[in-house]
């Protein structure tokens, strides 16, 4: 798909398509973002940062993998389906990748400072399992290729993040 396209489509000019999001990768981010941040991802979170018991913040944290998840899916398959380059998409999920490793700094760090990080397990080591367990491929592993229901993941990724990352 073109910006020429895109401008077409939305009955604007190409001037402000380009205005508006700077790229097709701008168009893609925009799109991402509405799709995955909207007023049921906010409340989640919300209730996630709220909970101050580390055990109740990570089995929280599942609810958001859960919700960004889904909401990912379905934006990834319409982008798909719309005609946007895989190697695009893979460009976006990169760097979309390391924000989201590096936001999630502050999740290890609570749990450190709550003294129940799991003893043994280093804050890197920590961040790094926490990362890769709320990750999309997990998500689409699961749900989408062995059919588990998001509730099941959700369930499951918020027993493993608690056994694997917190002290008893």
């Amino acid at each position: 798909m073109t910006i020429e396209a895109i401008a077409r489509r939305a009955e604007v000019s190409v001037q402000t398509v380009y205005a508006i999001f700077k790229s097709k990768n701008g168009i893609l981010i925009a799109l991402l973002d509405q799709s995955m941040f909207g007023p049921a991802y906010e409340e989640v979170v919300g209730q996630a940062l709220s909970a101050g018991d580390p055990e109740t913040r990570l089995r929280r944290a599942a609810s958001v993998a859960r919700q960004i998840r889904g909401a990912q899916s379905a934006a990834f398959d319409l982008m798909r389906g719309a005609g946007v380059v895989a190697p695009e998409l893979a460009k976006l999920e990169r760097q979309r990748e390391r924000l989201r490793y590096k936001g999630e700094e502050s999740m290890i760090t609570f749990l450190r400072q709550a003294g129940r990080l799991r003893h043994g397990l280093d804050h890197k080591t920590a961040r790094d399992i926490f990362w890769m367990l709320t990750g999309a491929a997990v998500y689409r592993m699961l749900v989408r290729e062995r059919g588990w229901s998001p509730h099941k993941y959700q369930k499951w990724l918020a027993d493993a993040l608690v056994e694997l990352l917190l002290t008893r």
